[in-house]
């Protein structure tokens, strides 16, 4: 790869992944984009998952009159960085060090679920395909 990117087919990965959510909040999201939260598991980013079991879990605690949806999207990954163990020393500071979107494998004991995470950190690499009625 001569470093421009272009043969570096690492970079142009994209999934489809999902975020678990209220319907408010979805239509919001998809007029004006994903805002990075301040802080998570991971820091600060847009959290994510392949996974549609985990996404349609969220948000738990689930606000009087509002309905959970499930945002379906396109995600360019871009350079990704596996955090797979509480305390890993990039858990929080991954995107310092160069990397687009910090991933926990399922079952790696991070998350209660056992289910797969990811935390991007640039919301434009995320596009909303479809609003999903759970």
């Amino acid at each position: 790869s001569g470093g421009n990117g272009i043969s570096d087919p690492l970079g142009r990965r994209t999934y489809i992944m999902y975020h678990g959510t209220t319907e408010t909040a979805a239509l919001n999201i998809k007029k004006h984009g994903f805002q990075r939260s301040s802080d998570g598991m991971l820091g600060p980013g847009v959290y994510v998952s392949r996974s549609f079991e985990k996404a349609q879990r969220y948000p738990i605690n689930l606000p009087i009159g509002e309905r959970r949806v499930v945002l379906k999207l396109r995600v360019r990954v871009g350079k990704v960085k596996k955090i797979d163990y509480q305390g890993h020393p990039l858990q929080k500071t991954w995107h310092d060090h160069g990397y687009d979107t910090a991933w926990v494998p399922p079952n790696s004991g991070m998350v209660p679920s056992g289910l797969e995470e990811d935390c991007v950190w640039d919301p434009w690499r995320i596009k909303v395909l479809d609003i999903i009625y759970v």
